[in-house]
């Protein structure tokens, strides 16, 4: 035999050597297998705020473990300030006493969670989720507690101490208890393994981290990056959901091979418009989606909601929202209190056709937009089938374009001291009147504004615009109302109470007008809610035009847009009922804000 020269061995060698990197390099994280479908779990945020205890975990786990889990919903999770022993409501305590341990990383707080005591943490109540065949959640805030980086405690594994690996340049805007990780200093990553060996010690299967998936600067990336290491060195399969949202979409390749799941916006109430934005945010993520890697639309907040409110949705916008979830694959997180769920939400929530397309499809991609009409499809794995959701997001409860105010205010930020501003503005009188308030684009979600005692004058005198109804009035969170705040405290201007209109951005309140008026005038102010951030401007629309839209329209679908040809048979996947056969295309009329789920199947 002759002999291979030396040259031509090596060559082989490092080309054997490349290859195999190159598929090491394509391979499917190890992690992405634990959460090949998307998630379906509970949030307590939706419904308790910070103030969840114990009891009220294992209330829900009861009744998941008995109607929701035969269906697939597995995940419960125990949201923000578990440890802040006196939290309220939706808000946060600056400066509030945590409970930590000795090692810089916070447990539960003992009136919230009894069981945890004596060191025992989470394992307890995890125990409890385990014994129901559900698995338990935790949320936690990136960084390290500023209360450890004030005692200077001391890291488990490292002689390193809270202060000497803290970034205090590096906090949160919303939230007053952390301060970031600087993971160029020596005990950082021992920090981050430090306390997810102690989840799972206790038994922990799901981690939300927040203030971390926005703005995604490099601070953040680097926490990332030592988290997932952390995971992955604990040997527990912990699924990784990072908040807030939205993530930029230029960090997708990043977020999807660190993370399971991660939030698309910010978040995500029962408001018509972030549901509408929602078709643009799950269509702009489609090439990061993946098994194992999940866009994340945010909970569903249906049934009952904030302690004791029902869902504002309709029961067109929730068939609407769970449809599109469904079909784009995202996570689905219920925010409601499942110890009262009603007939219609359960319904809506245990539909088997429903979730298979949620959670075992393929290929999910929106068709069409065009005039709000929305047409998505994804493919039925192993057939020739398609499931194909149809959508009528046209809407009249936004039927102004607020882009084109005619008067704008000068932006106005938050900070310490109340902001206020003097408006009049030239109405000539005017029949409609719509005041409008605008994010001011700095992506936070504090933007609560406060109309102080709106009026308007002219030879028929002056008119308190909150002696009027309005038409239409709406708002980004909470809800407007006369003479309180959009959360429902009492409007005060310079410590006394005021008369006027409570909102939140982006918002629009119409008023129809009686002749006789010439001039607007009004207070514009940023209201408590605030805390000190956010961004927004007043503005005016006078006399605008109203786009009103017609109740019903028809969504279609042509088959040669999903790959299917021929006789199709259609099957109605919310009413589980077949439809019949059709060619060539397939419609529905759609109520606005209705939609349709639909399994397609090509025939002979």
């Amino acid at each position: 035999m002759k002999a291979i020269p030396i040259k031509v061995i090596l060559y082989l060698s490092l080309c054997v050597i490349f290859t195999s990197v190159a598929i090491a390099a394509d391979a499917e994280p190890e992690y992405w297998k634990f959460a090949s479908s998307p998630p379906m779990g509970w949030n307590s945020w939706d419904c308790f705020g910070t103030t969840v205890t114990e009891q009220q975990i294992k209330d829900q786990a009861d009744v998941m473990a008995t109607i929701l889990k035969p269906f697939g919903w597995t995940y419960l999770t125990v949201d923000i300030q578990w440890y802040e022993p006196n939290s309220r409501g939706h808000s946060y305590r600056r400066g509030a006493q945590l409970e930590m341990d000795e090692y810089s990383r916070l447990i539960p707080g003992l009136t919230k969670f009894p069981s945890s005591s004596d060191g025992r943490g989470f394992k307890p109540l995890a125990d409890y989720v385990h014994s129901k065949g559900l698995k338990f959640g935790i949320h936690i805030m990136r960084g390290i507690a500023k209360q450890a980086v004030r005692e200077n405690t001391a890291i488990l594994g490292t002689d390193a101490r809270a202060a000497d690996i803290a970034n205090t340049r590096s906090t949160c805007a919303w939230n007053p208890d952390m301060y970031g990780v600087d993971m160029s200093k020596p005990g950082a990553q021992e920090y981050y393994d430090s306390i997810f060996a102690l989840y799972a010690s206790w038994g922990v299967d799901f981690v939300k981290v927040d203030d971390i998936a926005r703005p995604y600067d490099a601070v953040q990336l680097a926490e990332i990056e030592a988290i997932r290491k952390a995971i992955d060195k604990t040997g527990r399969p912990m699924v990784l959901s990072l908040s807030p949202g939205d993530t930029p979409i230029e960090r997708g390749d990043h977020v999807m091979h660190h993370a399971n799941m991660w939030r698309i916006s910010d978040d995500f109430w029962d408001r018509w418009q972030p549901l509408y934005e929602m078709f643009g945010r799950l269509d702009k993520w489609t090439p990061y989606r993946a098994n194992g890697a999940w866009p994340d639309a945010d909970m569903l907040p249906f049934g009952i909601v904030e302690f004791n409110r029902p869902t504002r949705f309709t029961q067109d916008e929730q068939r609407l929202c769970m449809s599109l979830w469904s079909i784009a694959r995202s996570p689905l997180i219920l925010g409601a209190d499942m110890t009262r769920l009603d007939e219609f939400t359960i319904n809506l929530l245990t539909n088997p056709e429903v979730l298979a397309v949620n959670q075992a499809s393929e290929n999910n991609r929106q068709v069409s937009s065009e005039n709000d009409l929305f047409v998505w499809a994804a493919d039925v794995p192993g057939s020739d089938d398609k499931y194909v959701a149809l959508f009528n997001a046209q809407s009249n409860s936004d039927p102004f374009d607020v882009s084109k105010t005619d008067y704008q205010s000068a932006l106005m930020r938050g900070g310490d001291e109340q902001r206020v501003v003097d408006i009049e503005v030239p109405i000539n009188n005017a029949r409609r009147l719509v005041l409008v308030v605008s994010n001011g684009g700095d992506n936070y979600n504090y933007d609560h504004a406060a109309w102080i005692e709106p009026r308007v004058t002219g030879p028929k005198g002056t008119l308190k615009l909150n002696d009027l109804d309005w038409e239409v009035a709406y708002a980004g969170w909470g809800e407007v109302r006369k003479n309180r705040t959009a959360d429902g405290r009492p409007l005060m201007l310079n410590g006394n109470p005021v008369e006027g209109i409570g909102t939140h951005a982006v918002s629009a309140i119409e008023f129809k007008l009686p002749e006789g008026y010439e001039t607007f005038q009004s207070k514009g102010m940023m209201t408590e809610g605030s805390q000190g951030q956010g961004s927004i401007r007043f503005g005016l629309l006078i006399d605008p035009e109203k786009r009103v839209k017609p109740d019903r329209n028809e969504v279609t679908v042509s088959f040669d847009d999903v790959g299917i040809s021929g006789n199709v048979h259609v099957r109605d996947l919310w009413k589980k009922e077949d439809i019949g056969v059709f060619s060539d295309m397939f419609s529905r009329e759609l109520p606005l804000h209705g939609a349709g789920l639909y399994r397609l199947t090509p025939q002979p």
